[in-house]
């Protein structure tokens, strides 16, 4: 009997401890998403810039859209208005917390939306345009240490904590050395490959790092796909009344 408590005790001692190690790890991934996070935001300015989308589409061939972005990550704020094509012109999104409202000047009527939802019918989610969430929106379920071209990254596997984020399950590639994400795919509740984006080029406007450069790769239809390129970077304040639905009316009149 004191044997097989002896064996006991020692199994118990590997499980506990191995479980111990397993959360240590997934630690210094969770402050890693912590920083990806931290370094996304622009908590201390607001934040403005000129979208140019270049949508691919297999049917619809190859269509550009022009997009001014105005941002402000303290209150969770956006507005994104279209300036081309001229048949979409003043058309906007405005993210009040967590409040999604869609404005179309021919029906001068806004709808509520979601974070979740295709961007016009592009590739882009309207999430793509805030702050990144990893550390809240999503828990660790793996990891592994691997290289992508000629940076070492972790690919750390992701799964929805909430259901303000577009998928439930996420794989992000992550540079070890500057906690940049070059790369995600996304995934369905089925674990089928959703989307893929790419984050090929960043620049940096004080103390936040951005891509300006991005591509989402539809994987459900062959040859679609949106590339999306960030100019006219600002960090000056913007008024309060941009971030209203009345300023959205006021400049499509």
């Amino acid at each position: 009997m004191k044997k097989i408590q002896r064996i006991s005790a020692v199994v118990l001692f590997i499980l506990v401890t191995g479980f111990a190690a397993h959360a240590q790890d997934f630690s210094h991934i969770e402050a890693i998403l912590e920083r990806i996070d931290d370094q996304s935001r622009f908590d201390g300015s607001d934040f403005s810039a000129v979208l140019t989308m270049i949508v691919e589409d297999s049917e619809k061939g190859i269509e550009k859209m022009v997009v001014r972005q105005f941002r402000r990550d303290d209150g969770e704020r956006f507005l994104l208005l279209i300036q081309e094509p001229v048949t979409e012109k003043g058309q906007g999104y405005l993210l009040e917390g967590d409040n999604l409202w869609f404005y179309d000047p021919s029906s001068r009527q806004f709808a509520h939306t979601s974070l979740k939802e295709t961007f016009q019918d592009s590739d882009a989610r309207n999430a793509d345009f805030g702050s990144n969430t990893y550390a809240s929106s999503y828990e660790v379920e793996g990891y592994l240490e691997d290289t992508l071209g000629n940076f070492e990254v972790y690919i750390i596997d992701l799964k929805a904590v909430d259901d303000t984020v577009p998928f439930p399950y996420t794989k992000i590639w992550v540079t070890k050395d500057t906690d940049l994400v070059l790369k995600t795919e996304e995934y369905s509740l089925t674990y089928r490959l959703m989307r893929t984006g790419l984050f090929p080029k960043y620049t940096k406007v004080g103390d936040v790092v951005i891509p300006v450069q991005m591509i989402f790769v539809d994987e459900l239809v062959e040859g679609q796909k949106t590339q999306i390129a960030v100019s006219e970077i600002s960090v000056s304040a913007i008024p309060d009344h941009v971030f209203t639905k009345a300023y959205i009316e006021r400049v499509n009149r």
